[in-house]
């Protein structure tokens, strides 16, 4: 299963939800993260990133209430 992270206008994480994995294959059968937020963008709207419990997507995995930094291109911890 795959993990998005939704996002509001200044980068601070609302909620995650849980994608199957098969929304995230291409016609090669390769894993392709902007499939999985066209998926969650198509079923809620909104801005969503890609997180990961062993942080190979962004850096760490996202908590509600924690911030995307596009610059760093990894989601920091809440404060």
């Amino acid at each position: 299963m795959a993990h998005f992270a939704e996002l509001d206008e200044n980068n601070t994480v609302l909620r995650i939800v849980v994608v199957s994995n098969t929304e995230l294959i291409d016609d090669n059968g390769d894993e392709q993260e902007l499939l999985g937020i066209s998926f969650c963008q198509n079923l809620f709207g909104g801005i969503w990133k890609q997180t990961s419990y062993t942080g190979s997507a962004q850096g760490r995995y996202a908590a509600v209430g924690g911030v995307y930094d596009p610059i760093l291109g990894e989601f920091l911890p809440p404060s």
